[in-house]
């Protein structure tokens, strides 16, 4: 598959994963006490793990390695049978699962991405601020 096309069906996947977690996810981020901190936290990890964790991270497109990483969450729970409920309201975001905050930490980290672009350092990614 070339790199557009690539680039394109990672999009499409991240965008996929904003309707069922972000749009929600970061309401609740704006209004749950403590939530956006804990969001920030995870996001911070995400980065670290796409720049230092992925030997291929320089020349990779960051759409392409959070859409990877956000599969690779899914497909854990998926192998070991759980499902993925999305909290319906932010309520229920304050007990969100780790999983879920990982995700939205992904959303949060893919809204602000430039086509295009390869993460070759932190700085490539978006800021957390």
């Amino acid at each position: 598959m070339g790199a557009r096309r690539l680039e394109r069906s990672a999009r499409r996947a991240l965008d996929r994963l904003h309707d069922q977690v972000g749009t929600a996810g970061l309401v609740a981020a704006a209004t749950v006490p403590g939530l956006a901190a804990v969001v920030d936290q995870h996001a911070a990890a995400v980065r670290d793990i796409l720049t230092t964790g992925i030997e291929s991270g320089a020349v990779v497109a960051g759409a392409v390695l959070l859409a990877g990483y956000a599969q690779g969450i899914q497909d854990h729970l998926r192998e070991r049978g759980l499902a993925l409920h999305i909290p319906t309201d932010a309520a229920d975001w304050r007990t969100a699962s780790w999983f879920h905050v990982r995700l939205l930490a992904v959303c949060s980290l893919a809204k602000t991405l430039r086509p295009g672009h390869p993460v070759a350092s932190a700085d490539n990614l978006p800021s957390l601020t």
